[in-house]
């Protein structure tokens, strides 16, 4: 990789847009990007993880940029949600921990979920990476086939005590959690990376959806994703992620969560009803959202930055999702110990 010149990092509050790059290491024009006011924080993709040692050094780089070092962020679920698979533990899909559960009992299942995420947040610790985009708590309806197996169970209550334990031993290993789709995108067949999806069901029937969240926020979970998804039954208007009744009333209201709320990618289709990129900001913004991804669109980071530029920068409390050093740092026997475990599911 090759080595920018030393510098002294621009000392710089972390502002609210997390974004993208292109490759495995910075360019020129990527490191001044990221000393952009607006900028809070970098996502990892599969096309900047080719291994463990790589992603470790572009996180150290990314990381001497700021004072304070922008936040590092991936998706590293498990099966077909994995960015980083070189140099670290394949994990299956989180429903294997439901078939688990169904095999031999639930409390076996809590157990594996919470040594799961234990090995899960060691290792992205290891590499200088704060948060991850996990747990995945959606119900599998059985309609969702962008949810599919990354669902835990088709059973509310082990979706909540499955994610619960997960997020325990995130915890313990110093990685920040993010629960997702709020208020939960299993009973819908669109992907709302593709298009909008609409929730028919009575508010009632949400009910279920929310059991997890519930758990997790018991737990203390540091960030809630929302999905674009659209509940007529609660808001006719607005996608979750842009809805102040999901965000104030419910989440923040009726379910008691003082922490971060975190934008799907504001690039996705589902999010177009709200209009364009200035629109999708301010919206997101509006309803509650203080860390904001855009993803995988230049141009739409740039109209995201002019937004931000024309108004003064929220300052987003994003120190919770900060990674940190593990309360019982995870030795390597015990890391082999669960990956023996999970090789069996």
């Amino acid at each position: 990789m090759t080595q920018p010149s030393a510098v002294k990092p621009v000392v710089l509050p972390r502002g609210p847009l997390m974004v993208d790059l292109g490759g495995s290491e910075l360019d020129a024009a990527e490191r001044e990007l990221l000393q952009d006011p607006a900028i809070g924080g970098v996502i990892l993709f599969a096309r900047n993880c080719l291994s463990a040692l790589q992603v470790a050094e572009l996180c150290r780089e990314i990381r001497a940029l700021r004072q304070p070092p922008l936040l590092i962020g991936i998706d590293q679920e498990g099966g077909r949600v994995q960015r980083l698979r070189e140099g670290v533990t394949r994990f299956p899909p989180q429903r294997a921990l439901g078939r688990l559960a169904e095999a031999e009992g639930i409390e076996s299942a809590i157990d594996l979920a919470r040594d799961w995420g234990r090995l899960l947040a060691a290792e992205l610790r290891d590499l200088g990476i704060d948060l991850d985009f996990t747990p995945c708590v959606d119900i599998d309806w059985g309609v969702s086939e962008v949810i599919g197996d990354r669902a835990l169970s088709d059973r509310p209550e082990w979706v909540a005590q499955l994610a619960g334990a997960l997020w325990s031993g995130l915890q313990e290993q110093g990685l920040a959690g993010v629960a997702k789709h709020f208020p939960g995108h299993g009973a819908v067949t669109a992907d709302s990376h593709t298009s909008l999806p609409e929730d028919l069901r009575p508010w009632p029937l949400l009910q279920a959806d929310l059991k997890p969240f519930r758990t997790l926020i018991a737990a203390g979970i540091p960030a809630i994703m929302p999905a674009h998804c659209l509940y007529p039954a609660v808001d006719p208007r607005n996608p979750a992620g842009f809805s102040r009744r999901w965000l104030q009333d419910i989440l923040r209201g009726e379910l008691g969560f003082h922490g971060i709320v975190v934008s799907d990618d504001l690039v996705m289709a589902g999010a177009a009803v709200v209009g364009g990129m200035a629109e999708r900001v301010h919206a997101a913004q509006s309803a509650g959202a203080e860390l904001l991804l855009v993803c995988n669109d230049q141009q739409a980071v740039e109209e995201s930055l002019a937004v931000l530029h024309r108004g003064d920068l929220p300052a987003p409390r994003l120190e919770n999702l900060c990674g940190r050093p593990a309360t019982s740092p995870l030795g390597l026997a015990a890391r082999d110990a669960i990956r023996t475990r999970l090789a069996r599911l």
